[in-house]
């Protein structure tokens, strides 16, 4: 295995690894229907909005690095759910999978020898392939750490 290889390994790795911090599939795990709608006193938002503000950002950034015809949504208000609730336990659950799906998506991206992770992509002011993984990467750690906060207030987190 090249240098080069052994680097897209290590930067697709970044987008669910538990190294220093809890995984997605820990952090969504057994949060109990009737909670993941509260908005905990003195918080902004719910495990929903988090959730699907995690899963839309993560889309959004996968789809600009691949596709030079994407639009993403309007910001702030097209990155945030409606609702502080999941219409549904199903959407919950099809939020968590269409995460895990664009996630896998994003690390086939990061892998595929043909993608320059340092070429400026085309399409946009400057950003690379590298830029967006490490920016997917953060974002998501940063807003699962909220989510830790809000399952530990509505206690529901050991």
């Amino acid at each position: 295995m090249n240098e080069s290889d052994k680097l897209r390994k290590q930067i697709a790795a970044v987008l669910d690894w538990g190294d220093a911090h809890v995984t997605f599939e820990a952090a969504v795990a057994d949060f109990p229907a009737k909670l993941r709608g509260v908005r905990p006193e003195g918080l902004p938002h719910s495990g929903w909005e988090l959730l699907e503000h995690i899963r839309i950002a993560q889309w959004d950034m996968l789809e600009f690095s691949r596709d030079p015809k994407h639009v993403s949504p309007e910001w702030p208000k097209g990155y945030w759910p409606e609702s502080p609730a999941p219409p549904s336990a199903k959407a919950w659950t099809e939020s968590i999978r269409r995460f895990q799906k664009d996630r896998k998506q994003f690390q086939k991206l990061i892998l595929d020898p043909a993608n320059d992770l340092l070429m400026p992509l085309p399409h946009g002011k400057g950003q690379t392939l590298l830029r967006e993984a490490l920016l997917t990467a953060d974002h998501t750690s940063h807003h699962l750490g909220q989510l830790i906060l809000v399952r530990r207030a509505v206690g529901a987190w050991k």
